[in-house]
Protein backbone atom coordinates (compact mmCIF):
# COMPACT_ATOMS: atom_id res chain seq x y z
CA UNK A 1 0.00 0.00 0.00
CA UNK A 2 1.43 3.16 -0.84
CA UNK A 3 2.49 5.89 1.32
CA UNK A 4 1.11 9.61 1.24
CA UNK A 5 3.70 11.79 -0.43
CA UNK A 6 3.15 15.78 -0.45
CA UNK A 7 2.99 16.96 -4.39
CA UNK A 8 6.10 19.10 -5.61
CA UNK A 9 5.16 22.50 -5.04
CA UNK A 10 6.89 25.78 -6.38
CA UNK A 11 6.27 28.01 -3.16
CA UNK A 12 5.95 31.93 -4.57
CA UNK A 13 8.37 34.34 -2.78
CA UNK A 14 6.75 37.70 -1.62
CA UNK A 15 8.35 41.28 -0.69
CA UNK A 16 7.71 44.29 2.18
CA UNK A 17 7.68 47.39 0.61
CA UNK A 18 11.52 47.89 0.08
CA UNK A 19 11.19 45.27 -2.09
CA UNK A 20 12.88 42.20 0.22
CA UNK A 21 12.17 38.94 0.65
CA UNK A 22 9.89 38.76 3.63
CA UNK A 23 10.78 35.18 5.49
CA UNK A 24 7.76 34.20 6.66
CA UNK A 25 8.16 32.08 9.73
CA UNK A 26 11.08 33.65 10.89
CA UNK A 27 10.52 37.26 11.41
CA UNK A 28 10.61 38.23 14.57
CA UNK A 29 13.13 37.71 16.95
CA UNK A 30 11.17 38.24 19.85
CA UNK A 31 7.05 40.02 20.10
CA UNK A 32 6.01 41.20 17.02
CA UNK A 33 5.65 44.91 16.56
CA UNK A 34 2.14 46.35 17.62
CA UNK A 35 1.64 47.70 13.92
CA UNK A 36 1.58 43.85 12.75
CA UNK A 37 -1.40 42.56 14.65
CA UNK A 38 -4.95 42.14 12.50
CA UNK A 39 -2.48 43.02 9.46
CA UNK A 40 -3.07 39.99 6.62
CA UNK A 41 -0.66 41.58 3.77
CA UNK A 42 -0.26 38.40 1.90
CA UNK A 43 -2.80 35.86 2.51
CA UNK A 44 -2.29 34.79 -0.77
CA UNK A 45 0.96 32.72 0.46
CA UNK A 46 -1.33 30.49 1.69
CA UNK A 47 -2.80 29.11 -1.68
CA UNK A 48 -1.00 25.84 -1.69
CA UNK A 49 -2.61 24.59 1.25
CA UNK A 50 -5.42 23.76 -1.63
CA UNK A 51 -2.52 21.68 -3.49
CA UNK A 52 -1.76 19.90 0.00
CA UNK A 53 -5.38 19.33 0.53
CA UNK A 54 -5.90 17.96 -3.38
CA UNK A 55 -3.55 15.52 -2.87
CA UNK A 56 -4.85 14.62 0.33
CA UNK A 57 -8.28 13.97 -0.30
CA UNK A 58 -6.96 11.58 -3.38
CA UNK A 59 -4.78 9.87 -1.28
CA UNK A 60 -7.93 8.65 1.24
CA UNK A 61 -10.07 8.20 -2.25
CA UNK A 62 -7.37 6.18 -3.57
CA UNK A 63 -6.71 4.12 -0.01
CA UNK A 64 -9.02 3.34 2.04
CA UNK A 65 -12.54 2.00 2.16
CA UNK A 66 -14.65 5.44 2.00
CA UNK A 67 -17.16 6.72 0.62
CA UNK A 68 -16.47 10.49 -1.13
CA UNK A 69 -19.03 13.71 -1.25
CA UNK A 70 -18.27 16.54 -3.04
CA UNK A 71 -20.19 20.22 -2.91
CA UNK A 72 -20.82 23.19 -1.19
CA UNK A 73 -23.08 22.23 1.33
CA UNK A 74 -20.56 19.51 2.54
CA UNK A 75 -19.66 22.96 4.50
CA UNK A 76 -22.77 22.20 6.58
CA UNK A 77 -20.86 19.69 8.60
CA UNK A 78 -18.88 22.57 10.09
CA UNK A 79 -19.45 23.61 13.40
CA UNK A 80 -19.75 27.30 12.64
CA UNK A 81 -20.10 28.75 9.05
CA UNK A 82 -17.39 29.07 6.93
CA UNK A 83 -16.54 32.67 4.91
CA UNK A 84 -16.43 31.72 0.88
CA UNK A 85 -16.47 28.48 0.78
CA UNK A 86 -15.48 27.52 -2.79
CA UNK A 87 -15.35 23.78 -2.58
CA UNK A 88 -16.56 21.37 -0.04
CA UNK A 89 -15.60 17.21 0.24
CA UNK A 90 -16.76 14.70 2.94
CA UNK A 91 -14.80 11.46 2.94
CA UNK A 92 -16.70 8.76 5.29
CA UNK A 93 -15.60 5.62 5.94
CA UNK A 94 -17.63 2.64 5.35
CA UNK A 95 -16.89 1.36 8.79
CA UNK A 96 -19.28 3.23 11.49
CA UNK A 97 -16.18 2.89 13.90
CA UNK A 98 -14.03 5.64 11.93
CA UNK A 99 -14.04 9.17 12.31
CA UNK A 100 -15.51 11.13 8.70
CA UNK A 101 -13.46 14.11 7.63
CA UNK A 102 -14.34 16.53 5.86
CA UNK A 103 -12.21 19.39 3.96
CA UNK A 104 -13.68 22.63 3.12
CA UNK A 105 -11.60 24.63 1.00
CA UNK A 106 -12.32 28.71 1.87
CA UNK A 107 -11.49 31.54 -0.92
CA UNK A 108 -9.07 33.10 1.66
CA UNK A 109 -6.71 31.32 0.98
CA UNK A 110 -7.31 28.51 3.24
CA UNK A 111 -8.40 24.90 4.60
CA UNK A 112 -10.94 23.98 7.66
CA UNK A 113 -11.17 20.56 8.30
CA UNK A 114 -13.68 18.94 10.33
CA UNK A 115 -12.66 15.74 12.16
CA UNK A 116 -15.23 13.28 13.43
CA UNK A 117 -18.54 14.81 15.31
CA UNK A 118 -17.47 17.98 17.02
CA UNK A 119 -14.16 19.40 16.11
CA UNK A 120 -13.06 22.10 13.24
CA UNK A 121 -9.35 22.92 12.62
CA UNK A 122 -8.07 25.71 10.85
CA UNK A 123 -4.95 26.07 8.73
CA UNK A 124 -4.55 28.82 8.45
CA UNK A 125 -5.47 29.62 12.47
CA UNK A 126 -5.01 32.95 11.96
CA UNK A 127 -2.78 34.76 9.35
CA UNK A 128 -1.77 38.29 10.05
CA UNK A 129 1.42 39.59 9.87
CA UNK A 130 1.96 39.31 13.93
CA UNK A 131 1.52 35.52 13.85
CA UNK A 132 3.71 34.94 11.26
CA UNK A 133 2.82 31.67 9.54
CA UNK A 134 4.16 29.62 7.24
CA UNK A 135 1.93 27.82 4.53
CA UNK A 136 4.62 24.73 4.86
CA UNK A 137 4.04 24.64 9.06
CA UNK A 138 0.51 25.06 8.27
CA UNK A 139 0.61 21.81 5.54
CA UNK A 140 2.71 19.56 7.96
CA UNK A 141 -0.02 19.90 11.01
CA UNK A 142 -3.06 19.69 7.96
CA UNK A 143 -1.37 16.12 6.95
CA UNK A 144 -0.24 15.41 11.13
CA UNK A 145 -3.84 15.42 12.21
CA UNK A 146 -5.16 13.63 8.86
CA UNK A 147 -3.34 11.16 8.73
CA UNK A 148 -3.70 10.74 12.82
CA UNK A 149 -7.08 10.07 12.21
CA UNK A 150 -7.28 7.69 9.42
CA UNK A 151 -4.75 5.54 11.58
CA UNK A 152 -6.72 5.77 14.17
CA UNK A 153 -4.74 8.14 16.58
CA UNK A 154 -7.53 10.64 16.98
CA UNK A 155 -10.36 10.56 19.88
CA UNK A 156 -13.33 12.96 20.95
CA UNK A 157 -14.67 13.53 24.18
CA UNK A 158 -17.51 15.42 26.13
CA UNK A 159 -17.01 15.10 29.76
CA UNK A 160 -19.64 15.07 32.07
CA UNK A 161 -20.39 18.02 34.57
CA UNK A 162 -22.86 21.55 34.43
CA UNK A 163 -20.50 23.25 32.48
CA UNK A 164 -18.88 20.08 30.38
CA UNK A 165 -15.58 20.67 28.18
CA UNK A 166 -15.88 19.03 24.55
CA UNK A 167 -12.05 17.94 24.39
CA UNK A 168 -9.99 16.16 21.47
CA UNK A 169 -6.33 14.29 21.19
CA UNK A 170 -4.40 13.80 18.62
CA UNK A 171 -1.18 10.88 18.84
CA UNK A 172 1.28 11.27 16.52
CA UNK A 173 4.81 8.96 16.29
CA UNK A 174 6.35 11.83 17.99
CA UNK A 175 4.20 13.08 20.16
CA UNK A 176 0.67 14.69 20.99
CA UNK A 177 -1.91 17.60 21.16
CA UNK A 178 -4.97 17.79 22.78
CA UNK A 179 -7.83 21.12 23.12
CA UNK A 180 -10.88 21.72 24.57
CA UNK A 181 -13.79 23.89 24.28
CA UNK A 182 -17.00 24.70 26.36
CA UNK A 183 -19.98 22.78 25.17
CA UNK A 184 -22.08 25.60 25.36
CA UNK A 185 -20.41 27.24 22.62
CA UNK A 186 -22.18 24.66 20.22
CA UNK A 187 -25.99 24.11 19.36
CA UNK A 188 -27.62 22.18 22.56
CA UNK A 189 -29.48 19.84 19.52
CA UNK A 190 -26.04 18.62 17.92
CA UNK A 191 -24.20 17.91 20.88
CA UNK A 192 -27.40 15.84 22.64
CA UNK A 193 -27.49 14.15 19.24
CA UNK A 194 -23.41 13.10 18.88
CA UNK A 195 -23.23 12.49 22.87
CA UNK A 196 -24.14 8.57 23.02
CA UNK A 197 -22.30 7.79 19.87
CA UNK A 198 -18.99 9.75 21.63
CA UNK A 199 -19.82 7.42 24.91
CA UNK A 200 -18.99 4.36 22.52
CA UNK A 201 -16.44 5.66 21.31
CA UNK A 202 -14.55 6.66 24.38
CA UNK A 203 -11.23 4.89 23.79
CA UNK A 204 -11.08 6.48 20.05
CA UNK A 205 -11.84 6.50 16.32
CA UNK A 206 -10.24 3.33 14.86
CA UNK A 207 -8.17 3.08 12.14
CA UNK A 208 -9.81 3.27 8.40
CA UNK A 209 -10.08 -0.17 6.81
CA UNK A 210 -7.73 -0.10 3.64
CA UNK A 211 -9.70 -0.14 0.05
CA UNK A 212 -9.50 -3.64 -1.19
CA UNK A 213 -7.18 -4.92 -3.80
CA UNK A 214 -7.99 -4.57 -6.80
CA UNK A 215 -8.42 -8.88 -8.02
Amino acid sequence: MSSYVRPSIDSPAFHDADGQVIEYGNRWGGSPPEETYSVDTHPERFAPLHTVADALIAYLRDTYDVQLSEGEEMAADLLHPAPEVVRAVRIRPNDPACAALTFVFIAYPGIIMHAGLLHDFHYPICGCDACDSHWAAEANELEQQVLAVVTGHYREGIERGLRPWIEYAFAYPDGASSGRSRASDLAAERLKSVTPILRNHSEGWAAWPHAAADS
